[in-house]
């Protein structure tokens, strides 16, 4: 693991993941850890594709709320636990808990909040792709540690057409809404995948390749997508940049009191332990 001031403190972050794969569940709590530099026992998980209930859990006990990828779920679908999954997201949103969806998170954040999500397989990416950060983008106080231009590794056939209310956009390429946050709250959504890196993500297209088989017809096409994997991409920092920036310790371009209600904080942004007595869902 690597070395992070925030494995001394006693942040706490919720993993809402929709796998139904033991090994790519495993996997994905594997990318979220490697990213966030988190201590496994500083993760929860909740996966409703195995039957856990988004409605039962406390945000009482989380400082962030991280949702992943979904594999062969779709978020322009419902499912019988997706009402629940979006009151969910919205009670994280009321209370300004940050907040960060990556891929299926970032749709299903979208949805939950008034935008718009599409099943549109002829515009798939995987991969690694060039990504833009626009004027607002350069202006945040995450995506201003951003390139102009990036990389980023990516793997859907859903996209964001439309974004919710009060929601801006902070990247895009030749299709719009990459990323986007809603307005004066730390929440956000990246379509590129956050929690890869380029091993990772060869992972991930291995495994899905039939998934994706109208985007990845032969050997040829699944070889030519990895080689564009790249070692290291400026979005291997994000979840770490996030956690520490609305977390630990909030930027100063956002007031904390804005970030963390006052009656559940203490001097840094985070719960102290008197107040929290946790009752995992389900360990990492």
């Amino acid at each position: 693991m690597v070395d992070s001031p925030l494995t001394s403190s006693s942040l706490r972050a919720l993993l809402v993941q929709c796998r139904s794969a033991p090994r790519m569940e495993a996997q994905e709590q594997t990318c979220f850890l490697e990213r966030t530099r988190l201590r496994p026992d500083q993760f929860q998980t909740v996966n409703v594709a195995r039957g856990d209930d988004p409605t039962s859990v406390s945000l009482d006990e989380v400082d962030a709320l991280l949702i992943g990828g979904a594999g062969k779920y779709s978020a322009t679908q419902t499912y019988p636990w997706t009402d629940g999954l979006h009151d969910l997201i919205r009670r994280a949103v009321d209370r300004a808990l940050p907040t960060l969806g990556s891929c299926w998170g970032h749709q299903v954040l979208a949805r939950a909040l008034g935008g718009q999500v599409v099943h549109d397989p002829d515009h798939s990416e995987l991969g690694c792709g060039w990504v833009e950060r626009t004027d607002a983008g350069a202006a945040d106080p995450l995506f201003c540690q951003f390139s102009s231009r990036f990389q980023a590794n990516m793997g859907h056939h859903d996209r964001v057409v439309e974004l919710p209310p009060d929601s801006t956009e902070l990247a895009r390429n030749d299709q719009p809404h990459q990323a986007f946050r809603l307005n004066g709250a730390p929440v956000y959504g990246t379509q590129f995948h956050s929690e890869l890196d380029a091993k990772r993500e060869r992972e991930r297209i291995l495994v899905y390749r039939e998934y994706y088989r109208s985007a990845l017809p032969d050997a040829e096409t699944v070889q030519r997508v990895l080689d564009t994997l790249a070692d290291t991409t400026e979005v291997d920092n994000l979840l770490y940049d996030f956690l520490v920036t609305f977390v630990a310790r909030p930027h100063p371009s956002v007031a904390p009191a804005t970030l963390h209600p006052a009656d559940r904080t203490g001097a840094l942004g985070l719960a102290s332990p008197d107040d929290r007595h946790r009752s995992s869902p389900r360990p990492a």
